[in-house]
């Protein structure tokens, strides 16, 4: 899949347009430069915006082994901060002051500082040396859009590309960690990222200009925006900018040294090129060496109303920063010029952190697939997880997260349990799971002493489907069981469920069900008698649970319907309340978020909410969901309201096995504002 996203992309990219054809660059005049850098040597700049008083925006230029130099925007330098040997920097707005990050790579490590607006003091805030290990080239800043969480980019000499977390630690200084870590083929000097749209552009020095999300529970797999030689670039990239103007008018700027001009992308229509300039002075170029960019659409004084582009000049002699205005970059190309630099919208969906996961699955790549809540009947904090590995067997999990029991009995992929099956002579839960291994349905019941499971399938319980797939259980008002199993081409089967006189299990199937495309999760609910079918590409399908019932369904939701739904759907669970309240809970695995319906009446959207990483604990966030669970049953401490417990498709950081995550239903009420 990983190929053939890369293909498509460079693919579309080399039919575009044909390399180079564009007409002669417009030339653009120095504004302002900086004084030349003590030590000789600029490869990286950045503006410190002061969003109260524009015009005492100062500028940070690394000075090699002499660290970072301030300078003011007429250019005179105001102050020096040591700080090792500094070869990349970006800044972010952080409330009273600017934030800043340097890429030392004499100690290999990432550097913060802080800038106060109000004094001008700066001052280092690391809590701790956050060490790269490896030789660092470059670094970049983003703001989520979606959580406010701030993440630095570092870029190594192998291709590492190493996404960390920086958090605030209780004296107020930042700490980081890495929470994801993608790795290109050879050597990228140059991101940046953008907050809005949460789009992070890369220049792979053998390559060209990638574009990935920076979501760090996103998909990793790159869009290639330009390429060297067979693109509009003729070489090696020396620099990279946002201009961010708003619809219509939110640029991406490249330094293409070996043609001496500075490509231009519209980001509003899928990076588009649309064109390059010149930097020159009395027709010669301005710039010798250009070595770092930096964009902003916003007053910096009154020379630059409309924001303007730093450029750090890397040459032999008095190497320093030069200083173009936006508004006359966009006249010379005939650019929109757009508006100040839009803030970014507070996302819709409520962000929760998970407190606890579970280990991860003994199988690599796509194996941890479903959870279900087994809650003790005595001692709500012997609850366990029970779920599936689907390269492999079922597995048992304690609150905790620890592993209890793995059983290799198959390629398990989906799970659920009813407590109040009759066999011999007395209540016990039972599990089924969907057996693809032997195409069958496996048969479960737990200790309550030891939380390990037993099968209990009367033999081989075969489905008489392809492929068994997804699997919900239901009990009716009689208390008879039933279990529901789909096949990857839209059949759901409904099997009956009975004890034998030997104690063991047996399923008839005794209803079937057809869908236009594959369905997977599901859920019932056995006080109602509804049944909810996730149509993974379609729709959330409401229908009766029994076994009597005809094929009548309504859609809950549908994908084209509801923007906060993106395919696959995948997980369901029901979190129930007393008379006939609580929610329906379907994760949204395109977006990675979880929609909220009612469970009354006509299942009316709530909201969604998605899981964060949680910096307290380490634990990562969830994304690429395919099982879910929920219960409202108490737990436990910390955990009496009940939880939700859903499989996390990366499991990012550290970079492990695929495995479970469980947040407290009592923090996604609150998000939410749920009753």
């Amino acid at each position: 899949m990983t190929r053939l996203k890369l293909a498509a992309s460079l693919l579309a990219l080399l039919t575009a347009a044909p390399a180079l054809a564009q007409t002669t660059s417009p030339a653009v005049s120095v504004a302002g430069a900086t004084a030349p850098t003590a030590q000789g040597g600029a490869n990286a700049v950045a503006l410190l915006r002061d969003p109260t008083h524009p015009a005492k925006s100062v500028i940070a230029v690394n000075a090699k082994l002499g660290g970072l130099e301030f300078y003011g925007l007429d250019g005179q330098r105001i102050t020096a901060v040591p700080g090792g040997e500094i070869y990349a920097v970006d800044t972010r707005e952080d409330g009273p002051r600017a934030l800043v990050v340097a890429l030392d790579r004499q100690a290999g490590r990432l550097r913060l500082f802080a800038r106060d607006y109000a004094s001008g003091a700066i001052a280092a805030v690391d809590a701790r040396p956050l060490q790269l290990g490896y030789s660092g080239e470059g670094v970049c800043l983003h703001r989520s859009g979606r959580d406010g969480a701030l993440y630095a980019f570092a870029l190594g000499d192998e291709g590492q590309l190493d996404q960390w977390l920086l958090y605030p630690t209780a004296d107020g200084k930042l700490d980081g960690r890495v929470v994801r870590r993608l790795h290109l083929s050879s050597e990228a000097k140059f991101c940046v990222a953008d907050d809005a749209s949460g789009a992070l552009y890369v220049a792979q020095e053998a390559v060209g200009v990638w574009r990935y999300d920076a979501d760090p529970e996103a998909d990793p797999v790159p869009t290639i925006v330009d390429i060297n030689r067979l693109g509009h670039l003729a070489g090696e990239v020396a620099g990279l900018a946002l201009i961010n103007g708003g619809k219509g008018a939110d640029y991406l700027i490249a330094a293409n040294a070996e043609a001496g001009d500075y490509n231009v992308y519209d980001r509003s229509a899928g990076d588009r090129f649309i064109g390059a300039f010149k930097v020159e002075t009395n027709g010669a170029p301005a710039i010798q060496e250009p070595s770092g960019l930096f964009g902003v659409r916003a007053p910096i004084g009154e020379r630059l109303p409309a924001g303007g582009l730093l450029i750090a000049d890397d040459r032999n002699v008095g190497a320093n920063s030069k200083i173009l205005s936006w508004a006359d970059i966009a006249a010379s190309m005939k650019l929109a010029l757009g508006q100040d630099t839009p803030s970014v919208e507070p996302s819709k969906v409520a962000l929760v952190q998970a407190t606890m996961e579970t280990q991860p699955v003994a199988h690599d790549g796509d194996a941890a697939d479903d959870p279900a809540i087994w809650v003790h009947p005595t001692t709500p904090a012997k609850s366990a997880i029970i779920a599936t590995d689907k390269k492999g067997g079922m597995l048992v999990y304690d609150l905790s997260g620890k592993q209890l029991q793995y059983l290799p009995d198959g390629k398990m992929n989906n799970v659920d349990l009813r407590d109040g099956f009759k066999l011999g002579g007395k209540a016990v839960t039972l599990i089924a799971a969907s057996d693809r291994t032997h195409k069958a349905i496996a048969l479960y019941t737990i200790d309550p002493e030891t939380r390990l499971l037993t099968s209990v399938a009367d033999g081989v319980q075969a489905s008489g489907l392809s492929d068994p797939y997804g699997l919900c259980m239901h009990r009716d008002r009689k208390g008879d069981m039933s279990v529901f199993v789909s096949d990857p081409d839209g059949l759901v089967r409904q099997y009956s469920l009975t004890a034998t006189a030997n104690g063991k299990v047996r399923a008839k199937a005794v209803r079937d069900l057809k869908f236009d495309t594959q369905t997977e999760g599901c859920v019932a609910d056995d006080e109602t008698g509804a049944l909810y079918i996730a149509e993974e590409d379609v729709a959330l399908w409401k229908l009766g649970a029994d076994a009597r019932s005809g094929p009548a369904r309504k859609a809950i939701a549908r994908v084209a319907d509801n923007p906060a739904l993106k395919d696959d759907l995948e997980g369901v669970g029901l979190y129930i309340q007393p008379k006939g309240k609580g929610y329906l809970i379907l994760s949204s695995q395109g977006n990675n978020t979880y929609a909220v319906f009612r469970r009354e009446g006509d299942n009316a959207y709530v909201g969604s909410f998605a899981v964060t990483a949680n910096g307290d604990t380490d634990v990562d966030g969830i994304s690429e969901t395919d099982g879910l669970d929920v219960s409202s049953a108490s737990l436990g401490a910390g955990l009496e309201m009940g939880a939700f417990v859903a499989q996390d498709g990366r499991n990012i950081s550290p970079p492990e096995a695929q495995n479970f995550k469980l947040v407290p239903w009592s923090k996604i009420s609150a998000k939410l504002g749920l009753p």
